[in-house]
């Protein structure tokens, strides 16, 4: 369990989650790399800081809201390439259906609540790429329910998809580099 899996699961994140943008068919509306105007204005609130354009936001409260917000409490305590996978999870479709997936992948109760039942069942996984197919498969399963429930979210569903594919090849290399690092500890 790696906190260092967090400085390259925020970059593979980011640039997933690229710059500005206001769609009006996206839920989300006014974002900024990935964060909400409505979830901007809310951590400056809880943070007592001056509110404004979600666009004008600095990279370091870009990068606070990521890591409080999806990175904590969990993602340190899972396997390192996993870790990153449910971040990315929780950045693109919000934690409870992160969680959900996650649960339906290694087989609990999928109730969207990450307890020690849900956790014990993540660090038993020892096949890390048949885990990471079938989260891959889950979270594609998933886009293809909400979209074909929310017609105006179709159009999203290609780069969803791609964003899945990709992430499951960016959790390989974070547990990959995580594992050489481990040898190297051992070794040296």
């Amino acid at each position: 369990m790696a906190k260092t899996s967090w400085p390259q699961a925020y970059a593979y994140v980011r640039q997933s989650e690229g710059g500005n943008d206001d769609d009006k068919s996206d839920s989300g509306g006014r974002t900024s790399r990935g964060i909400t105007q409505s979830e901007y204005d809310a951590w400056c609130k809880l943070n007592k800081s001056p509110s404004g354009d979600v666009w004008k936001a600095s990279e370091a409260t870009i990068q606070a809201i990521y890591y409080n917000q999806y990175w904590q409490p969990y993602c340190d305590a899972l396997p390192a390439g996993i870790d990153y996978e449910f971040f990315d999870m929780s950045v693109n479709m919000g934690p409870r259906e992160a969680t959900i997936i996650l649960q339906r992948t290694i087989g609990v109760t999928a109730d969207g609540h990450f307890g020690v039942t849900t956790m014990a069942a993540v660090r038993t996984q020892v096949n890390l790429k048949a885990f990471l197919d079938k989260l891959t498969t889950q979270r594609n399963a998933f886009y293809v329910e909400l979209a074909r429930e929310q017609p105006k979210d179709r159009k999203f569903l290609k780069g969803w998809q791609n964003r899945d594919n990709a992430a499951e090849l960016n959790a390989q290399r974070i547990a990959s580099a995580q594992q050489n690092a481990l040898v190297l500890a051992k070794v040296g």
